[in-house]
């Protein structure tokens, strides 16, 4: 693996010492440094990323404007290790991959509240978990690698943590009131977004409500064929439209003490035409004359929230506990005009699908910190308490309309519908955790042990949908505890060295859907059984690196290696039943490991010469492999290496950057149903940034993304399943050339 030739010089720059000269003092208003930023996420506790024995990534709003976020791809566009998954043909962005691991398997958090799972099965079925609105954040924390030593199950490959907006986010000393609307163009949908802010602060009460309203059309891509079937790589027609709303209250109770009221909701909805599913099928001899879907995606929640900064108790000198509601509900209809030729034997129908997937959590989480100092070691505890039942329910329904007849009829081969394809289910979890940050050797050496023991428990109830779809299958409760260990160590070098190492331990309750995933269909010979014998997915995560952070800039330089055992394969093949019934089951079966090497750097070129006052330089590569240990081949999800480099310049009222991003050929896919896979093209990206304060309180950012029109693929996870020589391989690849504007204006 070699760098690139501007990667290397951030890197000669920030590791050759620097000469002595007035200029490199660092003045005293300055920004805080790249790694002496804080994160809340990595130990429950605010430290500097610095002092962090694990990889932290930290996503500012002012990055965030200036870089034109408007979704999850734009969030990630330059951290190399993190991707985003996404169905291009209707249902857009679905997950976030971490390390080449992704799905449930991440951890995201809105508010430190666990957001809804994802959940798919067939092609008019697929809830995502894009379910947050980014103008409502003020920071995105990304903690890379097993994080289930403090957030519990389903924080195997890491933990995404939004971090909502708050009233002295824009109250200024002095101020009782502030406003700002934000307007804004997305080229890349050609979408039009706009958000309104306000926020108030009398003498023991503050708040803030923040709304937003967006809408545009499909992804665009850099395909050219349009019309019907499986050969369109034309983005299929969409017309998308969202609002969002975040309320805040905050009560002042005393100097030391607050209580947080929050009201969330976000709603999105998607009308696609599907002309690239139209077409003749050889599976049932007919035409699929229009396919048209109506997706909604909403999400709500009411968080009640309690923090103390300082007690006088022998257990805690803060806490900080919460108590929330949360339901997120998708639902999808599909519309299909199906034409069947005479030979067929079967009437011209229109088909109309249903989907639904609810969950409502209820929680309360508590938090507590207690400095102790014993012995010449000064010991950080932090301990608590995590409870949460979830509320789970899915259901598919459907009829077909005789186009001659006028008939109705439930039965869409292979369902009679209505049918659950898992029984209505309630997750309850509890879990204690501790752990302790040691500062020995006066403040030289940090170590970071903790341990978190979670309790998860699946009810289930089999109720008529259910039983009918799925005669005779007995459906089984479940009970699993883990615990969860991690340890961690920072060493200060001496000057702005240090070194840290880590191990983390990560694990995934059996999702409720494998433990009880039933459906029989007689006509096509198979017959899916529950699997109460599930274990836990677990991981074993370890991490060195080196970090160096001064008024020059900022180096950091990772190695990690992540195994994982017992993952699920979702209905597995086992078998014939004594009726003859193919027997599918979710089943324990497979080991992986990833492995690689990540580096962030950035120099202020300032500190080189005064000549280059205001310039800086960024830079950030992520290298990993992964094996399916079970099978011997490669996890196709893990991306190539990839890489992302910014120049930039400041000047008191204007700012501008010339941002690259990258990555090798990709080319460890496994095979896909018996073709030679995909493997998608090396490219190199160039975007161009620029921002002006146009006068005070007004501010324009503009962006030209793809300046060179470059035909490239994104994420692996994008490609998956997808053949070499594909005809529509076009359909996949990421925006030609495209602008972005957005222009804020604040007040007073």
């Amino acid at each position: 693996m070699s760098l690139h030739p501007l990667a290397a010089a951030v890197l000669a720059a920030v590791l050759v010492p620097a000469a002595p000269r007035a200029a490199a003092a660092e003045p005293a208003d300055a920004q805080p440094r790249e790694l002496d930023r804080i994160t809340v996420t990595a130990t429950r506790t605010a430290r500097a990323v610095a002092d962090v024995p694990a990889t932290v990534d930290l996503i500012d709003r002012e990055r965030m404007d200036r870089t034109l976020v408007r979704d999850l791809g734009d969030l990630f566009r330059y951290e190399p290790g993190i991707s985003v998954g996404s169905d291009v043909a209707r249902f857009g962005i679905g997950d976030i991959r971490i390390r080449g691991l992704g799905g449930n398997r991440v951890a995201i958090l809105a508010d430190g509240i666990p957001v809804a799972d994802a959940f798919s099965i067939g092609s008019f079925s697929n809830a995502g978990r894009n379910l947050v609105d980014l103008d409502t954040l003020k920071r995105v924390e990304v903690v890379r690698g097993p994080g289930s030593a403090l957030y519990g199950s389903d924080a195997l490959g890491g933990v995404v943590a939004f971090v909502g907006k708050d009233p002295e986010d824009y109250l200024a000393p002095g101020r009782d009131a502030a406003s700002q609307l934000k307007l804004g163009y997305h080229g890349a949908t050609e979408g039009w977004f706009l958000g309104a802010t306000s926020a108030f602060r009398g003498e023991r009460w503050s708040g803030l409500v923040v709304a937003g309203h967006r809408q545009g059309h499909a992804r665009d891509n850099q395909g050219t064929t349009g019309g019907d079937g499986s050969a369109r790589t034309r983005p299929n027609p969409q017309d998308t439209d969202g609002r969002s709303l975040l309320a805040r209250l905050v009560l002042d109770v005393d100097p030391n003490q607050r209580l947080r009221l929050t009201v969330e909701g976000n709603e999105d909805r998607a009308r696609t035409d599907v002309r690239s599913q139209r077409g003749f099928s050889a599976a049932t001899g007919a035409i699929v004359a229009d396919l048209q879907g109506d997706d909604l995606q909403t999400r709500a929640r009411v968080a009640l929230v309690h923090e103390v900064d300082a007690m006088a108790s022998p257990f805690a000198d803060s806490l900080h506990w919460q108590v929330y509601r949360q339901d997120s509900e998708t639902t999808q209809e599909t519309a299909e005009l199906r034409i069947a030729p005479a030979s067929v034997g079967q009437p011209n129908q229109r088909r109309e699908r249903s989907f639904g997937f609810d969950q409502r959590r209820t929680g309360a989480m508590l938090t507590l910190h207690k400095h102790v100092a014993a012995a010449g070691i000064a010991h950080d505890l932090t301990y608590g308490l995590d409870l949460a039942r979830t509320e789970l329910a899915q259901k598919r329904d459907g009829r077909a309309t005789n186009l001659l007849t006028g008939g109705v009829t439930n039965v869409i081969s292979p369902d009679v519908f209505p049918v659950r394809d898992f029984p209505l289910s309630r997750t309850t979890t509890a879990a204690l955790y501790l752990q302790d940050e040691m500062a020995l050797a006066g403040g030289r050496l940090l170590l970071v042990p903790g341990v978190r023991v979670d309790r998860y428990e699946l009810a289930v109830r089999a109720d008529p949908i259910f039983e009918e779809d799925n005669p005779g299958v007995a459906v089984s409760d479940l009970a699993r505890t883990r615990v969860s260990p991690k340890f961690g160590a920072v060493w200060r070098l001496g000057g702005d060295w240090s070194l840290y190492a880590g191990y983390a331990s990560g694990f995934r309750a059996p999702p409720y859907d494998d433990v009880n995933m039933g459906f029989t269909n007689l006509q096509f010979g198979y017959t899916a059984l529950p699997n109460p014998d599930l274990r836990p997915e677990t991981s074993d995560g370890y991490e060195i690196g080196l970090r160096r952070t001064g008024a020059r800039g900022y180096l950091s330089v990772s190695g990690f290696l992540n195994r994982y055992d017992d993952f699920i394969e979702s209905q597995r093949f086992v078998g014939f039943n004594e009726a003859g019934l193919m027997v599918f089951q979710s089943q324990n079966v497979t080991e992986a490991e990833i492995r690689g090497a990540e580096l962030k750097a950035g120099l202020e070129l300032g500190a080189l010469a005064s000549a280059l006052e205001g310039w800086s330089l960024r830079a950030a590569a992520a290298y990993a492999r992964g094996e399916n240990r079970s099978e011997g081949v490669p996890l196709g999800d893990v991306d190539p290496f990839t890489a992302a480099l910014g120049l930039a310049y400041d000047a008191p009222r204007w700012r501008v950057e010339l941002a690259a991003r990258g990555a090798a050929r990709n080319d460890r896919r496994p095979p896909v149903a018996g073709a030679t896979a995909f493997e998608p093209p090396g490219y190199v990206v160039f975007d161009l940034f620029g921002g002006w304060d146009l006068a005070p309180g007004m501010r324009l950012d503009a962006g030209v993304f793809n300046l060179a029109d470059r035909t490239w693929w994104g994420s692996g996870a994008v490609v998956a399943g997808l053949a070499e020589g594909s005809p529509a391989l076009l359909r996949y690849t990421q925006p030609g050339r495209h602008v972005g504007a957005s222009l804020q204006v604040s007040w007073p």
